[in-house]
């Protein structure tokens, strides 16, 4: 009889035994826990959110360009008359204002090197060629349509370059042509 019992006991118990132990779950939920930290370690969302922010600066950079070479194309080889009076050599904000743009030199890799250095370039709207002139990303400093956090040069070969004032993983963002 003792033995009959017991084996109902066995059975009982193994009906009743169908979830997991607190401890099972816990040792799950500490290795997924695990995991996650390396993963999230591993991939650096910090890292990426820079390297897009720094990859948004360079498409605008070529966009810029893309727009003044177009307009100067559909003009004969004249750039737009603000950028033909440009002093050769000399790195002016983009900017919707005429004065302060050596003011945020502090953010800038390439450095504006007057007060009125500025440039305004709502004419490559006007005529077509861009939607609107791009604004830096936020990085060290919030930039705005007034200061754009992007400057250009021509140079002495006509080449025209068009610098963003921030970048975050590499040295430079520039497009030139």
């Amino acid at each position: 009889m003792l033995e009959r019992e017991l084996i109902i006991t066995c059975v009982l118990m193994k009906q009743y035994k169908k979830g997991f132990t607190l401890i099972e779950l816990l040792v799950v939920i500490a290795i997924i826990a695990i995991l996650a930290i390396i993963v999230l370690v591993a991939l650096n969302p910090g890292q990426r959110f820079a390297d897009s922010r720094d990859a948004v600066r360079a498409a605008d950079a070529v966009e810029l360009l893309s727009a003044i070479k177009l307009d100067q194309v559909d003009n004969g080889g004249d750039y737009l008359p603000e950028i033909a009076q440009l002093a050769s050599g000399g790195v002016y904000m983009i900017a919707a204002t005429n004065t302060g743009c050596d003011d945020y030199n502090q953010w800038c890799e390439t450095n504006v090197e007057g007060e009125t250095n500025c440039i305004n370039l709502s004419d490559l709207i006007t005529e077509g060629y861009i939607a609107e002139i791009p604004v830096s990303p936020e990085g060290e400093f919030l930039w705005n349509t007034l200061y754009t956090g992007y400057t250009i040069e021509r140079d002495a070969q006509d080449v025209v370059h068009i610098r963003s004032c921030e970048s975050e993983n590499t040295t430079e963002i520039e497009a030139a042509r």
